[in-house]
């Protein structure tokens, strides 16, 4: 049986059992099962709704991965295993930016295959030393999960290689897909087993497990839990190439915060919701986010830093192992440029040797002193890209040291075999130019590391070798996620091979004076912007975005991975039927306000006049004596005047309100300030403009107002456009009396004072004149035009135009963030729930011209 907390699975283990009342008490927790929503106790109910949340030090963080940070080798006499924490581990180190007395449990896999009879004792002994919970993943499914999708697919996509030919990049393989599904699964499980959902923050790293925060969403709706990609996020028209790009998409966005690198990886995720999911992002105080039903998802761009302490321990090794001394012996007299990178397609090692060897044919000078001493760690995938780029890179190193070689001097010094930290470190001391040539590469923090390296350390007891030059220089390429924070580096664009020679040149030709200030700059920067800061800011920025969790009430919708949550307001509800009817048949004036498009016509419908069952139910509502019945839209009065033909009492406000009449016995009202529209003459020529310019876009000319719609148009060009026109007609129409909005999908210009809120205020106000002041209201809409009417109806009430007895029904269509109380799911439940109101009318006496329908 799995527990369903970290802190008992730990007493089992451990053998320290719990004493029964003593248990603190937890928040209360919503949704264990997808769709349906459990209410606690009074006494928990009330800690929900708090307005102080609980503190992140009393809580605890499960960090999963793909792989746990932890070292384990097979004991020489093959019985059992010895294990180590990976003190290199990125998932380690964060740990120093979190608060000293929260817990931290790892949920991950091992580097090594763990016989299935000696999984319970592995899994036991890394709970008790190591708060580690291992995934074990069969054989065959890690060849497909991680080899397969991960490494051939997501991998060489996300760098921007796609697979023109099944020979180079991977193809999709929807076995490969089920694989990665089914991993994420497997990690899922395992944190479910150690999770306590009231207190837990979950935090997920990296493209391999894009899929998890899905698993665990659909089994706890109001889990905290933040999702940080280590690898470049590709653009939209990459991404969009992938088969399965809206299910990764709708998973990551079932996360509460999703971190970056860089802005532009940022950018790209945000361009793919916006053009494949239709969601657009906002911008608040500094903080990004995107609405997703209800939701905020936070988006987070904080580049990941190093661990300071660990690499001056390291230093300190390397001093005492004689490291140092020793390169600085080998490479005596000459200037040495360094290397560092796994062996990867993506690396750029190949273009960083031809650079090399360009500067020594371009700048003779540098024949005979001028050393690259290119480090290349193990590769981690495999394939026939990586053995040609391999045999590549050993021709291009052969071909050079011929060519300028000479006794005692080989201008290219391949180390092409498992290189210890302190050795790593050890180059860093002595090389004069770090360059970094990757063609794209999600950080890379070999820049960052040189830079501490040649600062040195102020341990006294260390020898002369780790005072630092404190100086350095880098040249590095613009594609990688590091570039944008080393202003002082020298930024290449790595194909250019020329270019990046002479940028090699530059920088170990340029004076101390300016290598000590560029080193100064970065060496500020790399000091302050540590693991421990990114994992400290990307804790508080998860609390933060997390802090509305138990305040809000949630359902799971949504079936595989469409599945998502949908959080609304505590009071917002759904509409009840019999409530309704119930108020309904107690009122004495009633007053009934409609939207058209989205709430009685559903938005999809190809034809947009109104059905025969619309227009009986609405004749039936308006013969009752008691109801004023009106049809609130932004559509023109010529439609709505052919469409209602037949209801003759029925009342009709067209352009949000400007035409206003009561009933087809009256004549139209003008209820805007003006009736001048000579400002048309100043605003339809820069539609136009904008119009030719942008492909799909349209404008719509009413009486009273001018639409610029770009539905169809590219999205992101559509929307950059839209607020360029925005703009320019609030420029050139300052000193008109009109309002220029941005809506969904439009910019309208409109006559001031023009609202539907306004209209249906002035519809209060002559119900009240008349004596009838409405003592029910049923107001209904579906877009952000009628939220104007929700949002009038509270201030009616304190003026008085609505009595304080009112039953009033504000309600939107939809289960979205609205200022209705209430909501129905679509337009065919609007239609069933005003059918009920009509068969609950009375009709009274009537004549036979009320009863008559036109044809």
């Amino acid at each position: 049986m799995m527990s369903r907390s970290y802190t008992n699975l730990l007493d089992l283990a451990t053998g320290n059992f719990p004493v029964m009342g003593r248990e603190r008490k937890r928040l209360p927790r919503v949704m264990t099962v997808p769709g349906n929503v459990y209410e606690l106790d009074d006494d928990q109910a009330n800690s929900v709704s708090s307005d102080n949340p609980s503190s992140v030090a009393q809580d605890r963080l499960i960090i999963v991965a793909n792989q746990l940070p932890v070292k384990a080798n097979r004991r020489p006499d093959g019985r059992g295993w010895n294990f180590s924490w990976n003190e290199d581990s990125l998932l380690l180190q964060l740990k120093e930016g979190l608060p000293e007395d929260m817990e931290v449990l790892y949920v991950g896999s091992l580097r090594v295959d763990v016989d299935l009879e000696e999984q319970d004792e592995v899994s036991q002994i890394l709970l008790e030393t190591f708060k580690c919970v291992p995934t074990f993943l069969p054989q065959d499914l890690l060849e497909k999960f991680y080899h397969g999708f991960c490494k051939k697919l997501l991998w060489p996509l996300f760098h921007y290689m796609l697979p023109f030919s099944a020979d180079h990049g991977g193809r999709f393989d929807r076995a490969m897909w089920e694989a990665y599904v089914s991993a994420n699964k497997l990690f899922s499980q395992k944190v479910i087993e150690v999770l306590n959902p009231d207190d837990d923050y979950v935090w997920i790293h990296d493209y391999h497990l894009m899929v998890l925060p899905t698993f665990l969403r659909r089994h706890f709706n109001r889990l905290r839990m933040g999702f940080f990609l280590h690898s470049p996020f590709p653009s939209s028209e990459i991404y969009r190439t992938l088969p399965v790009r809206e299910e990764i998409l709708k998973a990551l966005l079932n996360s509460d915060i999703i971190g970056f690198h860089t802005f532009d990886y940022a950018r790209h995720f945000l361009s793919c919701c916006s053009r494949m999911l239709g969601l657009e992002y906002q911008s608040k105080r500094g903080y990004i986010g995107l609405e997703y039903y209800g939701r905020t998802v936070g988006i987070k761009i904080m580049p990941v830093g190093i661990h300071m302490e660990r690499i001056a321990s390291v230093m300190r090794l390397a001093d005492k192992e004689k490291k140092i001394g020793e390169l600085k012996r080998q490479f005596e007299g000459k200037t040495m440029l360094l290397g560092v990178d796994d062996m990867d397609i993506f690396k750029g090692i190949n273009l960083k040797l031809l650079a090399m060897e360009q500067l020594l044919q371009q700048h003779s000078k540098w024949q005979g002193k001028a050393v690259l001493v290119q480090i290349a760690n193990p590769a981690r995938g495999k394939g026939a890209d990586l053995d040609e780029i391999q045999a590549e890179i050993k021709e291009s190193c052969r071909r050079i040291n011929e060519e300028f070689g000479e006794p005692g001097y080989e201008p290219i010094v391949f180390v092409d075999r498992p290189v210890s930290i302190s050795e790593r470190i050890a180059y860093y001391s002595i090389a004069e130019c770090v360059v970094v040539t990757a063609v794209r590469d999600g950080m890379n923090l070999t820049p960052y590391e040189y830079i501490v390296c040649r600062q040195g350390t102020d341990d006294n007891e260390s020898s002369s070798d780790l005072t630092g030059p404190k100086k350095s220089m880098l040249v590095v390429s613009e594609f990688i996620g590091c570039s944008p924070s080393l202003s002082g580096a020298i930024r290449v664009n790595p194909w250019n091979v020329e270019a990046t020679a002479e940028a090699m040149n530059e920088a170990i030709s340029m004076s101390q004076s300016e290598q000590l200030l560029r080193h100064e700059k970065h060496f500020r920067y790399v000091s302050t912007h540590d693991v421990a800061y990114w994992s400290r800011s990307f804790l508080q920025d998860m609390e933060r975005t997390c802090s509305e969790h138990f305040r809000r009430r949630c359902w799971g919708i949504g079936l595989s991975f469409g599945f998502r949550v949908v959080a609304l307001d505590p009071n917002f509800r759904k509409l009840s039927i019999e409530a309704i009817v119930s108020a309904y048949c107690r009122a004495k004036s009633r007053a009934i306000l409609l939207d058209y498009d989205g709430t009685v016509m559903p938005q999809n419908s190809i034809s947009k006049a109104p059905s025969q069952e619309i227009i009986l139910i609405l004749n039936t509502l308006c013969r009752d004596q008691k109801n004023t019945v009106f049809i609130v839209s932004g559509r023109g009065r010529d439609n709505l005047s052919h469409w209602f033909s037949p209801c003759r009492k029925l009342g009709l406000a067209a352009e949000h309100g400007y035409f206003l009449r009561w009933s087809q016995d009256e004549e139209w009202e003008i209820c805007g300030q003006s009736s001048d529209f000579g400002w048309k003459e100043i605003a339809e020529p820069v539609m136009k403009l904008y119009t030719e310019a942008t492909d799909g876009s349209s404008i719509e000319t009413k009486e009273s107002a001018l639409v610029w719609q770009y539905r169809d148009a590219d999205p992101g060009f559509g929307s950059s456009q839209a607020k360029e026109m925005l703009d320019h007609l609030e420029s050139v129409l300052a000193n008109e009396p009109v309002a220029v909005k941005s809506g969904h999908f439009i910019v309208e210009v409109k006559p001031q004072g023009v609202s539907k809120g306004l209209v249906a205020e002035k519809i209060f106000t002559k119900m009240t004149e008349n004596g009838k002041q409405a003592d029910f209201l049923l107001c209904i809409g579906d877009d952000r035009s009628d939220e104007d009417m929700f949002e009038i109806i509270g201030s009616a009430m304190s003026t008085n135009i609505l009595s304080a007895n009112t039953s009033l029904f504000a309600c939107t269509v939809g289960q979205k963030p609205s200022k209705a109380k209430y909501y129905l799911d679509d337009a065919s439940e609007v239609i069933c729930m005003l059918e009920s109101l009509a068969g609950a009318s009375d009709f009274g006496p009537s004549t036979e011209e009320e009863t008559q329908v036109s044809p």
